[in-house]
C-alpha cells in the first residue's frame, strides 16, 4: 500500500523529473586537527552532487566516529554538539544521490566495516557496472550484505582479500570493478584515493598547511583555502600517511575518458578539470551553438541555472541581448503540499517563473544545457508564450540524449528519453516551439579545446551521445533490474 511519505516523495522526485540528476561528492582531509569541520564544508561546496543524504567517518587516534543522515550537508552538521562528536586529525565526507539502492540511512555512506587489519570506511562517487554480480557471488559465498548500495561489494572485497597489507588487499579489491569510480577511503593510519582505469569521474588531491586533501572538484579546495595540487590520474591509487603521498599505478596504462558530463552539467562551474575551467567550457559550448545553428532572434534567455554560462557564450557570439528571462525560486526544496494533481500541474512554476518585461512582444530563444524527458521544456515554452513572447526558439549545448547512463548519472531508461523516439522535429513539434537545435557531438569536443571526436579513441565518455559504453555492463546485459536490490523497507 502506497503511504502518504511515499507520495510525498514522488511529488518531491517528479520536480525534478526531467533532469539528469547529481552523482554523488566525495571529501577526505588527513593530517589537520579539523578535518571533520573541513569536511563538511568540503561536502557544502559539493551539494549540487547530492542532496539526499550525507555523512562523516572520522578517526582520533583510538576510536572511529560515524554521523550520517538523511537530508542535506547544512542540517546535518551545523550543530556543534554534531561536529565535537567528530573527533580526530582525519576525516572521509560523502554527499549523496542514489543511482543504486534506495533513499535510505543503511544506504548512506561513508561506509565503515571492522576488517583485520582495522576500522575502513569508504565513500564512492560513480557506480559499479558489475556490482549487482559481484554482490549475489558475495552472498552465495556467505557474506551477509546490510545495504542495497554497491558500494558495500568494496568493503566485502577488501575483507575477503588474502593480502596481508591492506594497500594490496585494496588494489585487490578494485580489479575486481567495472564501471565508473572515484573513492576515498581511510583507515586508523592513511588515507587511501583511486579513480577508475578511465578516470571516468573525477577526483582531485590539494594541500591545507601540510595536511593532504582528496575531493571531487577543486570548488571544494577553494571554500577551505586549500591549494590544488593535481588531479589524481586515471586508475591511480593515492596512499596519504604521515609520511606524505604514495603514488600507485595497478592497472595497465590506457588513454583517460573522463565523463563529458562533468563540463556540461554536474561540476560546479567555478571547478577546472583537466586544467580546464568548467564555466568557460560551457561558454564555448554555448558559442559554438550559436555558429552551428544561429536563428533570427530579438533576445536569449537561459533556462536556470545550469543554461547560464553556455547562453552567454550564444548571446556573445550571435550578438544579441541576453537576459534574465526566467526567474528560478532557490526554495522550493521539500514541499509540506499535498500532492495533487492541481499541485502537480503548478511543479514547473514553483521552481521558474517568467519575467514577462524582457519577454513580451520578442523573439526569444531559450538557452539550456540537456533534454532529457522534454516534460519540463513543454511548460517552460508555454510559459513563455503565456508571457507574451512573439517567437519562442530552442538551443541546447549538447547533443542528442539517445541513451541511459550507467556510470553514476541516473537517466531514465532509454525508451523515457524523447531523442531515443523521435526525430529533431518530432521532439521541436512536442516541445512547442518554432526551432530546436542541439550542439553537434564534434560541437562540444571543439569546446574542450579539441577539433573533433576521434571515433577510434575517444577523449571523452559520451556514451549518451553516442552509445559507445567504454566499460563492461555486466549488470545490465544480464537482463536484471540492478536498481532493486531489495524489498526491505526502512522505518523513520
Amino acid at each position: 500500500m502506497m503511504t502518504d511519505a511515499h507520495d510525498r516523495l514522488t511529488f518531491e522526485l517528479d520536480m525534478d523529473g526531467d533532469s539528469l540528476r547529481e552523482e554523488c561528492g566525495v571529501f577526505g582531509v588527513f593530517g589537520h586537527e579539523d578535518a571533520s569541520a573541513l569536511t563538511a564544508l568540503g561536502l557544502h561546496a559539493l551539494q549540487h552532487r547530492g542532496q539526499e543524504a550525507c555523512g562523516i567517518v572520522s578517526f582520533d587516534g583510538k576510536r572511529f566516529h560515524s554521523e550520517r543522515r538523511i537530508g542535506l550537508v547544512g542540517d546535518a552538521f551545523s550543530k556543534p554538539s554534531t561536529m565535537e562528536r567528530l573527533k580526530g586529525r582525519a576525516a572521509v565526507g560523502h554527499t549523496r544521490y542514489s543511482t543504486t539502492g534506495e533513499q535510505v540511512l543503511r544506504n548512506v555512506q561513508p561506509m565503515f566495516a571492522e576488517l583485520s587489519t582495522g576500522g575502513f570506511a569508504v565513500a564512492h562517487n560513480g557506480n559499479i557496472t558489475n556490482g549487482l554480480a559481484l554482490r549475489r557471488s558475495l552472498i552465495a559465498d556467505g557474506a551477509i550484505c546490510q545495504s542495497t548500495s554497491d558500494t558495500e561489494a568494496v568493503l566485502h572485497l577488501v575483507a575477503r582479500s588474502r593480502q596481508r597489507h591492506l594497500v594490496d588487499r585494496f588494489i585487490d579489491a578494485i580489479k575486481a570493478l567495472e564501471g565508473a569510480y572515484s573513492l576515498v577511503c581511510m583507515s586508523s593510519k592513511k588515507m587511501i584515493g583511486v579513480r577508475d582505469p578511465l578516470g571516468i569521474r573525477p577526483l582531485v588531491l590539494g594541500e591545507l598547511n601540510g595536511a593532504y586533501i582528496l575531493s571531487s572538484e577543486t570548488c571544494a579546495l577553494d571554500i577551505i583555502g586549500a591549494r590544488f595540487v593535481r588531479e589524481i590520474e586515471n586508475g591511480e591509487v593515492v596512499v596519504i600517511t604521515e609520511d606524505g603521498v604514495q603514488s600507485i599505478k595497478p592497472f595497465p596504462p590506457q588513454q583517460a575518458r573522463p565523463c563529458i558530463f562533468e563540463y556540461i552539467y554536474f561540476s560546479r562551474p567555478d571547478s577546472v578539470i583537466g586544467g580546464r575551467s568548467v564555466y568557460q567550457v560551457r561558454k564555448e559550448m554555448g558559442r559554438e551553438l550559436a555558429r552551428e545553428a544561429g536563428a533570427d532572434v530579438d533576445v536569449v534567455i537561459p533556462v536556470p541555472d545550469s543554461g547560464v554560462p553556455a547562453a552567454l557564450g550564444y548571446s556573445q557570439e550571435a550578438g544579441v541581448p541576453f537576459e534574465l528571462g526566467i526567474i528560478r525560486n532557490h526554495y522550493v526544496g521539500r514541499t509540506f503540499i499535498e500532492p495533487t494533481q492541481q499541485i502537480r500541474a503548478l511543479g514547473v512554476k514553483l521552481k521558474h517563473n517568467a519575467n514577462r518585461a524582457v519577454i513580451e512582444g520578442q523573439r526569444v530563444m531559450l538557452v539550456d544545457d540537456s533534454i532529457v524527458r522534454g516534460t519540463t521544456s513543454v511548460k517552460i515554452v508555454q510559459m513563455m508564450f503565456d508571457a507574451g513572447a512573439r517567437e519562442v526558439h530552442m538551443a541546447i549545448a549538447s547533443p542528442p540524449i539517445t541513451h541511459p547512463d550507467f556510470y553514476g548519472i541516473d537517466t531514465p531508461e532509454q525508451k523515457a528519453l524523447l531523442a531515443a523516439t523521435h526525430t529533431v522535429e518530432e521532439m521541436s513539434e512536442y516541445i512547442g516551439v518554432q526551432s530546436l537545435t542541439f550542439l553537434s557531438v564534434d560541437g562540444i569536443y571543439r569546446a574542450t579545446g579539441y577539433e573533433k571526436r576521434d571515433p577510434v579513441r575517444p577523449q571523452f565518455t559520451d556514451h549518451c551521445f553516442t552509445g559507445d559504453y567504454p566499460t563492461a555492463l555486466t549488470d545490465y546485459s544480464d537482463g536484471g533490474n540492478p536498481h532493486q536490490l531489495s524489498l526491505l523497507a526502512e522505518a523513520g
